[in-house]
Formats: structure tokens, C-alpha cells, sequence
């Protein structure tokens, strides 16, 4: 009689609709544990057997070797440029708001909403997640530092890959589509990296001014110092009232400062530099372009340390002919984006236009060199984007924060000041992307990467 009604459970089974069956699957294997390790170096999701969760329970068993799968390519918010280093995976259950400020999480932390499916895009930001839940109203996260983008994909077919559409794939171009970084930005009349900034996609409402609501908020160093008119004209606080304390500061994700054409060190005394390392050391995300190398070389023991400096040399001779490095993981991610991007020609190389030389050698053990020149035509080598994780005195399995320096400008012809123009964004004239605009942009992005031994 056993036998009957066992097999009698298992016709029925074998009839059930797909979801059913799915259920029946998962409870008979008790939702075995999962690693992620290959989609996500240093993260393991699961260790031990669990009940299934949420959509998990629609997990399918696939003929054959097949499996349920999504493919895609994430974007910059623009959807024109591709990301690497993005983590998609799908929760089984809701995920945690993202606070602002400098904390992030070190490489090998799971990201919140108990992945069941997860995958890291590639150099070319191409991702498939296998073993997807057959079901329908399916969530899909993209996460690359803080920014976040969660989409419902409306269904999932069992045993065969659905492809998403790009316009579904790309990080969001504002903060109802998702969550934006809290970025502040010091304008400089050397440089535009506001601009820049602009052309990954996203929306001009998210740059105001520090009272505004936007994701992006601008200061005025001395380049651009106020919203145009059609913007609203606000004008922008000082960039000393950012930089004065570190509780100005915490309140960003990210601080970039745009090249001001000198060091003006009367505006970075003592206690300023003492809270630009403060917030990179409690895991901040700073961006320093060219003459804010004061930032470094006069900060503290460890930090001058970095690099070694000259700054007296004239500016190269245009183009500058650099090397995009391929002798660790991350470079050599960089190196295979740009010549995808056809930024560099031949593969490898990167001719900077209007290129600067201030940074000449960085210390190997604490600093990751990206962009160089063995020589210029200064008869000197140069450092042109290099990046280091802090606290510099603190092992590397205790570093939770990421500066990057460049020697490179925008050299597009914005203009930042532009004071005839009214203001922002009236002086974001091009709208290309050059190449070494490519490299910068890139650059902003990876600073939200996680920090990780290995994965520098």
C-alpha cells in the first residue's frame, strides 16, 4: 500500500505545474547550500543546508546540462558605456537601504537580500546568472560600490536563457531609479570634472548645490560657482566649508576635487588636510586631480610616502604617449575596457592631450600604478593615475578606504568657469567622450569598488 500511494505522490508530482514542482525540488534537497565564489571572488553566500527562500524554492532541476539563466550587459547611467566589477545577483529577500557616508564593506561581504543567484560582470560588463528562479516578477539587483539599480524582470522562462535589455541593465540616471552615491564635487578652473561627471548619464536635477536635494552636490573651488539659469542659478558653497572638518565630509560617499591651477595651500591648512585623511581612512572615496596633489604630499608621514613628486617640470609635449598597465588583475581589466572602447590605439597605449607631470615614481608596495610614461619630454617618467587603500599604516586586511590620484586633465574644451555662460552646466560644451575622458570616467566608477587584498 506504501508502495502505491509513494508512487501514486510521484505521478502527481511529475504533473504538477512547474512552480510545484520547483517547491517539491527544493524541499527535497533542503535548498542546499550555494557558493558564489566564482561569480564573486572573497564572497561566500551560503555555508551550511537551509530551508529554501523566497523565489529560491523556484529553482529547477534542467535536463541535460541546460539551466535557467539571464544575460545582460550593465551601463553606465548614460547606457553607452559598460561597467565591470558590477555584482547582479537576485535576493530571495528584500534588500538594505544604502546609508550615506564613508563606510563600505571590504571585499568577501555578502550583499544584502540572501543571494540565490549571482554573477560579476566582466571587462566588457557582460554577466550571466545560471540557476535562475523559473517564476514570474523576478528581482534583479545591480550593485558597484553605492550604486544600486533593483529591476523586476516580468518572467523566467525554465531551462533557457533570457536576455534583458540594456535600457533594463543600466545604473540609475537618478534617485527614484535607484540609489545614486552621494558625490560632492569642488569645481576648478584647470579642469571640469563636473562635466565629466555629467556624461556618464546622470541627470542634471541630481547636481545642485550642498543645500539641495541632489545626489551630486557642487562646490566652488575656483572654477564653476553656481548653477546657470535654467538650473535655478543656486550658488555653491566655498569648497573650504567642505573640507574644514571631517563631519563636513562624512556626509558624502565620495569627494572629488577638480584641478584649481595651483596648489593654494591658503586654503588647505593643517586641520583640512588632517580631515581629507580622516575620511579616507574611515573608508571615504576621494578623487584628487593634479595640483590637489598638495592633499597628499603635505598630509601626513604615510601619505607623503605614496609617491615621490616633482613639481616643477614643464607640462609634456601633447600628445603624452602612456601605457595603460596590465601587470595586475584590476589594470589589466582597465587596459582590456579601453581598448574595447577604442580609447587606446595600439592596444595598450593612451594618448593624453594637455597632460601634466607632477607625480614621477609612487612606492610599489603601498600604490597601484595604472597609467604611465617610462619618460616625457621632461627626460622623466610619469605616474599619470594611481591609487592607493588606506589606512596606509594599517595591514592590508584592515584597509577600507581608496584615494586616486591623475595627472590628467579633461581636455574635452569645457569650461568650468565659464563665467560669460552663467554657471553650470552652460560650460559642459562637448558632448563626446575623448579617450582619456574614457580613462577618467572609468576611474570615478572603480573608485566605488570594494576594497580587498585580493581583488586590488
Amino acid at each position: 500500500m506504501r508502495d502505491v500511494l509513494l508512487s501514486d505522490m510521484t505521478r502527481r508530482i511529475r504533473n504538477a505545474a512547474p512552480a510545484f514542482r520547483a517547491f517539491v525540488f527544493c524541499l527535497s534537497i533542503a535548498c542546499s547550500a550555494q557558493s558564489f565564489a566564482d561569480a564573486f571572488p572573497d564572497t561566500v553566500f551560503f555555508s551550511t543546508f537551509e530551508s529554501c527562500v523566497g523565489v529560491q524554492c523556484f529553482q529547477v532541476k534542467c535536463p541535460n546540462g541546460q539551466t535557467t539563466s539571464v544575460s545582460g550587459t550593465v551601463y553606465m547611467p548614460s547606457g553607452l558605456l559598460p561597467l565591470p566589477n558590477v555584482e547582479v545577483y537576485v535576493p530571495s529577500t528584500s534588500v538594505d537601504a544604502l546609508a550615506d557616508g564613508p563606510g563600505y564593506d571590504r571585499c568577501g561581504v555578502a550583499p544584502s537580500g540572501h543571494a540565490i543567484a549571482a554573477a560579476l560582470t566582466d571587462a566588457d560588463g557582460n554577466f550571466t546568472l545560471t540557476n535562475m528562479p523559473a517564476t514570474s516578477n523576478v528581482q534583479l539587483v545591480m550593485l558597484a560600490g553605492k550604486w544600486r539599480r533593483q529591476i523586476t524582470i516580468g518572467n523566467v522562462p525554465q531551462c533557457t536563457n533570457t536576455p534583458l535589455a540594456a535600457d533594463d541593465t543600466r545604473l540609475p540616471r537618478n534617485h527614484f531609479e535607484g540609489h545614486v552615491p552621494h558625490l560632492a564635487i569642488v569645481t576648478g578652473n584647470a579642469d571640469s570634472i563636473e562635466c565629466v561627471v555629467r556624461k556618464a548619464g546622470i541627470d542634471d536635477a541630481e547636481f545642485t548645490s550642498s543645500s539641495g536635494s541632489g545626489r551630486v552636490h557642487l562646490y566652488a573651488g575656483n572654477g564653476a560657482s553656481q548653477l546657470d539659469a535654467a538650473h535655478g542659478g543656486a550658488v555653491f558653497a566655498n569648497a573650504t566649508t567642505l573640507w574644514s572638518s571631517l563631519p563636513a565630509m562624512s556626509g558624502y560617499d565620495q569627494v572629488m576635487v577638480g584641478c584649481e591651477g595651483a596648489q593654494h595651500t591658503e586654503t588647505k591648512p593643517q586641520p583640512s588636510l588632517d580631515a581629507m585623511k580622516a575620511y579616507v581612512d574611515a573608508g571615504g572615496r576621494v578623487y584628487l586631480a593634479h595640483w590637489e596633489n598638495y592633499w597628499i604630499l603635505a598630509n601626513a608621514l604615510s601619505w607623503q610616502g605614496v609617491a615621490t613628486w616633482n613639481t616643477t617640470l614643464n607640462n609634456p609635449t601633447n600628445p603624452l604617449v602612456a601605457t595603460v598597465s596590465n601587470s595586475f588583475a584590476q589594470g589589466a581589466t582597465l587596459r582590456s575596457w579601453l581598448d574595447h572602447r577604442g580609447a587606446t590605439s595600439p592596444a595598450g597605449i593612451l594618448s593624453i592631450q594637455d597632460s601634466r607631470q607632477t607625480a614621477i615614481a609612487v612606492d610599489p608596495v603601498t600604490t597601484r600604478t595604472w597609467i604611465s610614461a617610462a619618460t616625457t619630454s621632461n627626460n622623466a617618467p610619469t605616474i599619470q593615475y594611481f591609487t592607493f587603500a588606506t589606512p596606509v599604516e594599517s595591514a592590508a586586511d584592515a584597509q577600507i578606504g581608496r584615494l586616486l590620484f591623475t595627472d590628467m586633465h579633461a581636455a574635452s574644451g569645457d569650461d568650468s568657469v565659464a563665467g560669460s555662460l552663467g554657471g553650470f552646466p552652460s560650460g559642459c560644451l562637448s558632448t563626446n567622450t575623448n579617450a582619456q575622458e574614457k580613462a577618467l570616467l572609468y576611474a570615478a566608477f572603480d573608485l566605488q569598488r570594494c576594497v580587498g587584498t585580493t581583488k586590488e
